[in-house]
């Protein structure tokens, strides 16, 4: 009987605008390369993205559903308010969870 290696819970993936110059297979090979290598959730770190295309939110949808299978989702760190913005109103923020952003003091 072969014992199936453990699951890595979660793994944080950073996104930058220098990634997403690159195209978008550069980004969709990231994201699922963690998903390859068995991560359940993603945690993506936007922080670094001046502007979310919507191609990009798509590979993240398709991220989603990988990670919703193993029991997971797909965190969003780092979102800036006019992405914020996109995911309340088409509902996607419900899907794609964007992380609260922590006051500074």
């Amino acid at each position: 009987m072969a014992i199936a290696p453990a699951r890595v819970r979660e793994v944080t993936v950073h996104l930058d605008d220098r990634l997403l110059a690159g195209g978008l297979a550069d980004v969709r090979w990231t994201l699922l390369g963690a998903l390859h290598a068995g991560a359940c959730s993603l945690v993506v770190d936007l922080s670094g993205v001046q502007r979310l295309p919507d191609a990009v939110v798509a590979v993240l949808l398709s991220a989603h559903r990988i990670c919703r299978a193993r029991g997971g989702a797909v965190v969003l760190r780092g979102v800036d308010p006019r992405t914020a913005a996109l995911l309340r109103r088409t509902g996607l923020d419900r899907v794609l969870v964007p992380e609260p952003v922590l006051a500074v003091a």
